[in-house]
């Protein structure tokens, strides 16, 4: 499960709705989306991108690299997905090519 605070979102700030949250459930190690919930104004609205993915088969990482305009409450999406990445980012294969390129550098 992945959250992401409406608190954090320019947009919801700009229009002092900065309340809510988007959560997403996903398969275990997967970025596939099982289940959405949004709590806040418009939330509605935002749920659509997550129904189309759902319905198309599109994960997380297709979310996050879809481009959202600045500033939109829509971004909350794509923070959340952003969220989800950093959660399941490989850390053992990065300390491992950090190390290698440490190493060729000298």
């Amino acid at each position: 499960m992945t959250r992401y605070g409406m608190d954090d979102l320019d947009r919801a700030i700009a229009d002092s709705e900065a309340r809510g949250f988007v959560k997403v459930l996903t398969v275990p190690g997967k970025d596939t989306i099982l289940g959405v919930t949004i709590v806040g104004t418009h939330a509605a609205d935002l749920l659509a991108e997550y129904v189309l993915a759902m319905r198309h088969g599109l994960g997380l990482n297709k979310v996050l690299s879809t481009i959202h305009t600045y500033p939109t409450l829509a971004e909350a999406n794509k923070y959340a997905a952003g969220e989800w990445k950093r959660a399941h980012q490989p850390k053992r294969l990065l300390e491992w090519v950090r190390k290698y390129h440490d190493w060729k550098r000298g």
